[in-house]
C-alpha cells in the first residue's frame, strides 16, 4: 500500500521502534491503513489496541487486516482514544493518531481537540522510554485547523528534559497540507 506525504513520513519515523515494540496503539482506526502498517511490522509477541468511535471504522480495519492475513493479536476498542488508560496500563512503545474524519464515512463525525488532547496527555504518561507518538493533523477545514493548533500548542509545552518533539510538513503543496507531529520520550525517563 503506497502512501505519500505525512502518512508515509509517519510510518518511516515508526519503523525503527515498531520492530521491537511490545505495546502498540492505533488511536484512530479509520480505514485501517495505519493499523495494517503497524501490524505488518510488529513482532508477533506484541499486543496491539485499535481505537475508534465508529463501528464502521473498526469493521473496515478488521476486514483490511483479515484480507492481508495479519496474525498480530489486536484488540479493537469502540471508544475514544481519550479513554486509552481505561484499557491499557502498561508502558506503550508506539502510538499513532491520524486525525480528522473517516474517509468514505460521515464527515460530520471527526476528531475533536478536547478528546485528542486528553488522549495525547494520557499516551504521554503511558509512553515507554524510547517510545514514539506520531500525530497527523489536517488543517484544511476550520475544525481541523483548530485541532492542529491545539495539538501543536500541547506538544510545544512538553518538557524538553523528557520529550523530543518535531513537526514535519510539505511546503510546496496547496490548500493546507497535512502536518505530522512526532514525540519521543527520552531514554532514562519514567
Amino acid at each position: 500500500m503506497k502512501l505519500s506525504g505525512s502518512l508515509a513520513m509517519s510510518h518511516q519515523l515508526l519503523l525503527p521502534v515498531i520492530h521491537k515494540a511490545r505495546v502498540i496503539v492505533d488511536a484512530t482506526a479509520g480505514n485501517g491503513k495505519d493499523t495494517l502498517f503497524l501490524a505488518s511490522h510488529a513482532p508477533l509477541r506484541s499486543k496491539m489496541w485499535v481505537f475508534d468511535v465508529q463501528l464502521k471504522a473498526l469493521n473496515n480495519t478488521r476486514s483490511l487486516l483479515d484480507s492481508h492475513g495479519i496474525k498480530t493479536p489486536i484488540t479493537y476498542i469502540l471508544d475514544s482514544h481519550s479513554h486509552v488508560d481505561w484499557y491499557i496500563s502498561q508502558p506503550i512503545d508506539v502510538v499513532t493518531f491520524n486525525l480528522g474524519y473517516l474517509p468514505g464515512g460521515d464527515h460530520g463525525i471527526c476528531t475533536q481537540s478536547s478528546s485528542t488532547l486528553t488522549g495525547l496527555e494520557k499516551c504521554c504518561h503511558l509512553l515507554a522510554p524510547g517510545g514514539v507518538i506520531t500525530i497527523v493533523a489536517y488543517p484544511g477545514l476550520p475544525v481541523g485547523r483548530e485541532e492542529a493548533l491545539s495539538v501543536e500548542s500541547f506538544l510545544q509545552s512538553r518538557d524538553q528534559r523528557y520529550y523530543t518533539v518535531a513537526r514535519w510538513q510539505m511546503i510546496n503543496q496547496k490548500n493546507y497540507p497535512p502536518v505530522l507531529y512526532a514525540l519521543t520520550k527520552k531514554e532514562g525517563c519514567s
